[in-house]
């Protein structure tokens, strides 16, 4: 009960509207709580914020992806709000995914997705024989080549950053980096410490506001995994931390 009245005074939207949205989608046995400081960050940075999040950890990935499709045709119908931005963490980076597909916001902003496992997580592959009959999302979250996740499509013609933890005890530094092009970003720490570290909300702020990074800016956006070139420069924005951009083939 404490934990459903805590989320619920979380998710209460800012008092004053802003024109720039940011919906934020936690994880698997995760909950709107973890966003704490990176909401209030962002509200720093003069974003208008909201957490959208789920009690159901057994369900599918596509039950929850309808229930926030719904909520992102209510948001794209707000005259209030003109640009919808996504911050993702984990497992909620692929519900926003499948939700896409379901229905495609026209004031669509910029997608940043925090430990994505974009091509299946292996820690979900360990687990998937002993928990995957009770928890659906285990088993869409595997590696395998025909997992919900590794079927799913990624959105086209959008602004995407990854952000991924160094030493992530979950997702691999390949399985967050999709199919399309994206700016990514390694951040020296685990896969949950992505919500809470200063430097992470400066870059998530800092790309949803420049559609980039670092120094380097998109000017072209090929499309699909048949782009030939996983990254065209490297650089290092402050010490322990590395940015790449991503054209979609992953080696």
């Amino acid at each position: 009960m404490r934990l459903v009245v805590a989320n619920s005074l979380l998710d209460t939207p800012d008092p004053v509207r802003g024109r720039e949205h940011v919906t934020l989608v936690h994880g698997f046995l995760a909950n709107s709580l973890m966003f704490f400081y990176l909401r209030h960050r962002l509200r720093d940075a003069g974003f208008h914020t909201r957490t959208w999040g789920y009690l159901n950890m057994c369900c599918s990935i596509r039950q929850h992806a309808r229930r926030l499709a719904s909520e992102l045709q209510c948001l794209d119908a707000d005259p209030g709000i003109a640009t919808i931005h996504l911050v993702l963490h984990s497992m909620g980076s692929i519900i926003t995914r499948a939700a896409l597909e379901e229905f495609r916001p026209q004031k669509l902003g910029r997608l940043v997705m925090l430990a994505p496992p974009n091509r299946g997580s292996f820690a979900a592959t360990r687990a998937m024989a002993a928990w995957g009959g009770l928890f659906k999302p285990i088993r869409e979250l595997s590696t395998a080549s025909d997992s919900f996740v590794n079927r799913l499509s990624m959105p086209a013609d959008v602004d995407i950053g990854i952000i991924a933890a160094q030493y992530d005890l979950l997702v691999s530094l390949e399985s967050t980096r999709p199919d399309v092009p994206h700016d990514h970003a390694i951040l020296p720490c685990l896969h949950s410490s992505l919500l809470f570290r200063r430097d992470s909300a400066d870059l998530i702020t800092m790309f949803l506001k420049q559609g980039s990074f670092g120094h380097h800016r998109r000017t072209s956006t090929p499309q699909g995994p048949t782009a030939s070139t996983q990254s065209d420069s490297k650089i290092e924005f402050r010490p322990g931390v590395t940015l790449s951009r991503g054209d979609g083939a992953v080696p």
